[in-house]
């Protein structure tokens, strides 16, 4: 794994890189992938940083796992490349936006338009196996992008962050909420969309935060 990552992240995150953790993680994530299939492809590992520069960020929508099934992950939280079939929680996040702001998404799942505005699509695990959810959970990519988070709410002000699910819910604890906007809800997974995902308005809430503070709303 050939540790390349987007110049303004790379700044902010050169620390971590100089620490053991980091050192044992990329022997890890080598290993992992040159003895199976692992996902999303190498290049791809920090697309998230590369669409959305540190300064350009408005928006973190974090996710816990790339997707492990063949051709679906491709280094931002709940996107497919296009023409891939939408999971199932991504459905879900398109039919909350239809039902809040009246937009009938694309039939495309790329949320890379969704980055390019500002929007950080990051997962809290940057890589996993084949077939096997959680798989590289616990080696390291949670210090990781705990720091890249830690690193927006300290240095940045009116971020929204997106947090859905118990996982992604205990990020806000080192989010101040006088500095930036912390929406959380249910997981959008079919499991649970329906106990408080379908109808928290996080879409609208986040695009009238960011108009308030002079930004421009997110074009869902």
């Amino acid at each position: 794994m050939e540790v390349k990552i987007e110049e303004s992240w790379g700044k902010r995150l050169a620390t971590e890189f100089e620490k053991p953790y980091f050192a044992e993680l990329v022997s890890f994530v080598r290993h992992e992938y040159a003895t199976g299939v692992c996902y999303p492809p190498g290049g791809r590992i920090f697309n998230a940083f590369a669409q959305t520069p540190f300064d350009s960020v408005k928006v973190v929508i974090l996710g816990q796992d790339p997707y492990h099934e063949p051709g679906q992950a491709m280094g931002l939280s709940f996107s497919v490349p296009d023409g891939v079939p939408l999971p199932p929680s991504l459905r879900n996040i398109y039919a909350e936006i239809k039902n809040e702001l009246g937009i009938t998404p694309p039939a495309s799942g790329d949320l890379t338009r969704w980055a390019r505005q500002g929007v950080l699509l990051l997962n809290a695990t940057l890589t996993v196996r084949q077939g096997q959810a959680a798989s590289h959970q616990r080696h390291g990519w949670e210090t990781f992008t705990d720091a890249a988070i830690q690193a927006l709410a300290n240095e940045r002000t009116h971020l929204v962050f997106i947090l859905w699910g118990a996982y992604a819910g205990q990020k806000a604890a080192f989010i101040d909420p006088k500095r930036h906007l912390v929406l959380r809800s249910a997981h959008p997974s079919p499991l649970s969309a329906s106990r408080g995902f379908f109808n928290n308005h996080h879409f609208q809430l986040c695009n009238d935060y960011l108009s308030k503070n002079g930004l421009d709303p997110i074009q869902w």
